[in-house]
């Protein structure tokens, strides 16, 4: 039987860095489900009691000590936390004390500093960003295609448009993407838009068994979904990224973060994570 544990993220901000540190550290333990929790601006320490009493309940079920991974700030609110029946990870005690000794800076200890709008310009561009990522979703548009850090082509379901929305979001990165279709194949070339644009092409490919289970899902019994199709297409789109030099990878096992991380290397693109 697969053991369960009940894990808080608990933050005076979105809950964002909590979260993606303490996924990073539960991914290396194997064999155990956790049931995840996040509790989100937890700013005040009537907030913290509040918080504090549902760690404490989940602890009287029995499940096993809960575990808190927080990123709170404030110190009052962090000793109302330290009273839970739970492993609490603290992140800001565990590093912000080394980084002020070793910088021989004192921090600021200021809420919500890493997920916030203050720095609007930043803010600005990422919103910027995802708009154009959704104005050039799927080949919709060749206006201001020439303001693209990256167009993802590949065939219709490869990945192409979650990749251009993480980059978007993440790294304020102005993806467009195309599709590559049969007509382009046949054609033996890029789309007409596509073809001075070569240096900001990448390209995913997908395994035809996955390309086929997830056209399915829309389009059931289809010749779109058709396994025999998916190879065919899968297969030209691959001949033709290799005779117009695009540089391209298989997204059937790799993560939308992978995809990302990978364009952004290939690229040579220096953008920071939000």
């Amino acid at each position: 039987m697969t053991a369960r544990r009940t894990v808080f993220f608990v933050s005076d901000g979105t809950g964002i860095t909590a979260q993606m540190l303490g996924h990073s550290l539960l991914t290396q333990f194997e064999g155990t489900e956790f049931d995840q929790v996040t509790l989100s601006f937890i700013d005040s320490v009537d907030k913290a009691r509040e918080c504090l009493a549902r760690i404490e309940q989940e602890a009287s079920k029995g499940n096993g000590q809960p575990v808190v991974f927080s990123t709170l700030v404030n110190n009052d609110v962090r000793e109302v936390l330290r009273k839970a029946n739970a492993l609490c990870l603290d992140f800001f005690e565990t590093f912000i004390g080394p980084l002020e000794a070793g910088l021989g800076l004192p921090s600021s200890h200021t809420i919500g500093r890493s997920h916030s709008a203050q720095n609007k310009q930043n803010y600005y561009d990422r919103i910027e960003a995802i708009n154009y990522a959704m104005a050039h979703d799927d080949g919709a548009t060749e206006l201001e295609i020439d303001q693209a850090d990256v167009i993802l082509v590949g065939v219709s379901r490869s990945g192409k448009t979650p990749t251009c929305l993480y980059l978007a979001l993440q790294f304020g990165v102005k993806a467009a993407n195309y599709p590559l279709i049969p007509e382009d194949f046949d054609r033996k070339q890029l789309p007409r838009a596509l073809r001075s644009r070569k240096s900001t092409l990448f390209g995913l490919s997908i395994a035809p068994e996955r390309l086929t289970e997830i056209r399915g899902s829309r389009r059931p019994n289809s010749k779109y979904a058709d396994l025999d199709n998916c190879r065919y297409e899968v297969e030209q789109a691959e001949i033709l990224m290799r005779r117009e030099g695009i540089r391209w990878i298989d997204s059937t096992a790799k993560s939308i973060e992978e995809i990302a991380t990978t364009i952004l290397r290939e690229l040579r693109m220096e953008r920071h994570l939000y």
